[in-house]
């Protein structure tokens, strides 16, 4: 297994961080320079949530249709906006285990909402209005937080 132990990130200017938090808000609250910021803390007990693959996928898919837009009867339309399976493809960006699982959640989701009988994403996505295919877009997200994937 090839594990990268070194970031490519770049040092962040503590300097061009505060002048830039400056311009966004000329007034700040006074805070004594001496004094640490608070840091937020998550009570004790109070299990933080991180999205699973298959979470995260269907979520991305679903926030790249919600700004490029939606599509029927096309992978890709002219002005950018996409069909059910092509904002998968885009969200996954490879067709790997968590396109694959999400896909057939989402699936299996608009089988329970519109019937047994959709055999694929695009026959399902193409004969539904928008507001069907959100709604079982937003189900699978649910059923991915809850089953933890």
């Amino acid at each position: 297994m090839n594990t990268r132990t070194k970031t490519d990130f770049t040092p962040v200017d503590q300097t061009l961080y505060a002048k830039a938090f400056q311009l966004l808000d000329p007034t700040p609250d006074p805070v004594s320079p001496a004094a640490p910021a608070p840091v937020p803390s998550v009570p004790a007990g109070v299990p933080m949530h991180r999205p699973g693959a298959v979470e995260k996928t269907l979520t991305d898919a679903l926030a790249f249709l919600d700004t490029h837009g939606w599509a029927r009867h096309t992978l890709i339309h002219p002005e950018g906006a996409r069909c059910s399976i092509g904002a998968l493809r885009v969200a996954a960006g490879a067709r790997n285990a968590a396109y694959c699982d999400a896909g057939n959640l989402l699936l299996d989701e608009a089988r329970r909402q519109h019937g047994k009988r959709w055999e694929s994403i695009p026959a399902w996505n193409d004969s539904h209005t928008g507001a069907q295919v959100r709604s079982v877009w937003e189900a699978a997200i649910q059923r991915a937080h809850h089953l933890n994937i």
